[in-house]
């Protein structure tokens, strides 16, 4: 090829790439109809007509028509002749009923709260200052506690995001020569059930807010861990339950500024045995970045525009451990949980 040619192909290649970007809330937006609408239910094992989907879903014909073209087009569905439809394995996703949703999670990352204060995200690079608390007048999680819909979705897309990892942590750390875990900020309790689950010998605390907390005693139950695990509410800024000899801290300290984060470990530090470590799942970004994993750069910039947090490299996880008295010793990337990585600190 001549440089003209390839100049003419990268130039191609590049414009196709910006608008598929700039479409992005668009297709956001398209998968919240999907879930708001009921159409993976409606679908079913299926295949199903538009117009027996749009009877279910009481809307017009025509519009639910359009809707299923363009999830089928995100891949979503497949249209195996004119008007007939049915659900792909990646649509099967945004069924509440699939062990593996992620129904809770769009809904919760295309609600208005989330998504008006990326319209400041230019703002938020300009200043250092956190766009949510301009647009609602208030902090992020002082609003989840104000509507307990968007509540009850935030924790219910926790529970699903920690699913993946609770399949995983359990086997990926040796908890055999501890006792106890205490999970910091457990939310549903998803994880530590998990962990509990694989070690019998172990007992455990879920400790977090009370809204936080809202269905955890039911997630411990149904993994039959209830009786080996205490619901403790509380409030990680102020102190930590004592008394165990692991603290585990999944995706907390993202949320918040290094300041806050030290507090968090130092509250665990302050409760940490001698031979008590703290373990840190949460994605940790390389020093150059990595194109291969957009996600977590797209979290980063939705930790700084709704809660004033960030995703953070190794050097920053072992600069905040040790302003907390904490020693980093090993960092593993959790694999079959990606982008999440498991770091493991000490008292220092």
């Amino acid at each position: 090829m001549t440089n003209t040619e390839v100049r003419t192909a990268q130039t191609a290649a590049g414009r196709e790439l910006v608008v598929r970007l700039a479409f992005g809330s668009m297709a956001a937006h398209t998968l919240r109809a999907a879930v708001r609408l009921s159409v993976v239910e409606l679908i079913g094992d299926g295949p199903r007509t538009a117009a027996e989907v749009a009877a279910g879903a009481r809307t017009a014909h025509q519009p639910m028509t359009r809707l299923l073209r363009a999830l089928t087009a995100l891949g979503l569905l497949a249209e195996h002749a004119p008007d007939t439809f049915s659900v792909t394995p990646a649509g099967t996703l945004l069924g509440p009923g699939h062990p593996d949703s992620l129904a809770s999670f769009v809904r919760m990352f295309t609600d208005p709260a989330i998504v008006r204060a990326w319209e400041h995200l230019d703002s938020s690079v300009r200043t250092g200052e956190i766009a949510f608390d301009s647009v609602f007048g208030t902090d992020f999680f002082s609003h989840l506690a104000r509507h307990p819909e968007l509540s009850t979705d935030f924790n219910a897309a926790m529970s699903q995001v920690a699913s993946e990892t609770a399949a995983v942590l359990p086997r990926a750390f040796d908890f055999s020569r501890f006792t106890s875990v205490t999970d910091v900020g457990g939310g549903s309790g998803t994880l530590l059930a998990a962990v509990l689950e694989a070690h019998p010998h172990l007992a455990g605390v879920v400790f977090d807010t009370a809204d936080g907390l809202a269905e955890a005693a039911k997630t411990l139950a149904r993994h039959g861990v209830d009786e080996r695990c205490t619901v403790i509410a509380g409030d990680f800024f102020q102190s930590v339950p004592h008394g165990t000899d692991v603290y585990l801290v999944k995706s907390i300290l993202h949320d918040w500024t290094d300041a806050q984060a030290v507090t968090i470990l130092r509250h665990c530090r302050r409760v940490l045995p001698p031979d008590g470590v703290v373990l840190i799942v949460e994605p940790v970004l390389p020093e150059v970045v990595d194109a291969e994993d957009e996600g977590t750069y797209l979290s980063d910039l939705n930790m700084m525009v709704n809660v004033g947090g960030r995703e953070r490299t190794r050097a920053d996880f072992e600069e905040v451990c040790r302003r907390a008295a904490l020693r980093v010793t090993s960092v593993t990337p959790l694999a079959e949980a990606a982008p999440y990585s498991l770091i493991e600190a000490v008292a220092d």
